[in-house]
C-alpha cells in the first residue's frame, strides 16, 4: 500500500504531525456536573448532566477545536495540486477529492446533528435520501468544486453550533441520544481521524502539510 512505503523520514514528519492532533477538549473533563445538586427531591436522577453555563463552556472548546480542524482541512485542500485530487492508496479506498467531500458532508449534516442543528435548506427529510445525498456528494471531483462545497458547508455547520442553545442541550438530548461531552468528543474525534488520513495523503503525493517545520 501506497501509504506504507513512506520513508523513515517522512514517517517521522508524519509523526510530527500526527501529534499536532491534540484536543484542548481535555478540559471538558473539569467541567462540573453540578446539575443533580440542583434537581429537586423526588426528580429523575438523569434528568441533566450539565447546567446550561457548562454546556456553554463545552460547545465554545468543541467550536475552538472544529475552527482549527476547518483551518487545516483548507490548507491541504488548497495545497494539494488538482490533478492529484483524484489519487487514492489502494482499490477500494477513498480518492484524495472524496475524503474532502466526505468532510463537506460531515460539516453539512452530522456535526450539526451533534447539537441538535439542522440540515442546509433543501435537505431531503427521509434518512435514506440523506445518505444518499451525502454519499453523491462525495462524486464531487473538481479542486475548484470541492473548495467551494468545503466553504458553503463550514458556513452552516458553524452557524449552527455556535446557534445552539445550551439551555437545550444540558442532558441527553435528540437525535443521537448523548450528553454534550459524548457528542463533541466524538464528533471532533472522527474529523481529526479524517484530518490524519489526508496527511498522509498529502505526504504520499508529495505535499507537505503547510502548517508543518
Amino acid at each position: 500500500m501506497a501509504l506504507l512505503a513512506l520513508d523513515c523520514a517522512r514517517r517521522g514528519e508524519l509523526a510530527r504531525d500526527m501529534m499536532t492532533l491534540a484536543l484542548p477538549l481535555t478540559l471538558v473533563l473539569a467541567m462540573p456536573r453540578n446539575a443533580a445538586a440542583q434537581q429537586p427531591q423526588g426528580a429523575p436522577a438523569a434528568a441533566a448532566a450539565f447546567d446550561a453555563k457548562a454546556v456553554a463552556e463545552i460547545r465554545a472548546h468543541y467550536l475552538a477545536d472544529l475552527d482549527t480542524l476547518h483551518s487545516k482541512f483548507m490548507q491541504l485542500a488548497n495545497a494539494i495540486p488538482a490533478e492529484k485530487y483524484s489519487w487514492r492508496p489502494g482499490q477500494g479506498v477513498r480518492s484524495i477529492s472524496e475524503v474532502f467531500m466526505h468532510v463537506a458532508g460531515e460539516w453539512y449534516h452530522w456535526a450539526p446533528m451533534s447539537v441538535a442543528g439542522r440540515d442546509p435548506a433543501g435537505f431531503p427529510t427521509d434518512r435514506a435520501q440523506t445518505m444518499a445525498k451525502l454519499q453523491n456528494l462525495e462524486k464531487t471531483a473538481g479542486k475548484t468544486e470541492v473548495l467551494a462545497e468545503l466553504n458553503r458547508s463550514w458556513a452552516h455547520c458553524r452557524a449552527q453550533i455556535q446557534g445552539a442553545d445550551p439551555a437545550q442541550l444540558t442532558g441527553k438530548y435528540k437525535p443521537w441520544g448523548v450528553t454534550i461531552d459524548e457528542a463533541a468528543f466524538g464528533m471532533a474525534g472522527d474529523l481529526h481521524e479524517h484530518l490524519g488520513q489526508l496527511i498522509a495523503y498529502s505526504r504520499s503525493v508529495g505535499v507537505k502539510p503547510p502548517w508543518s517545520k
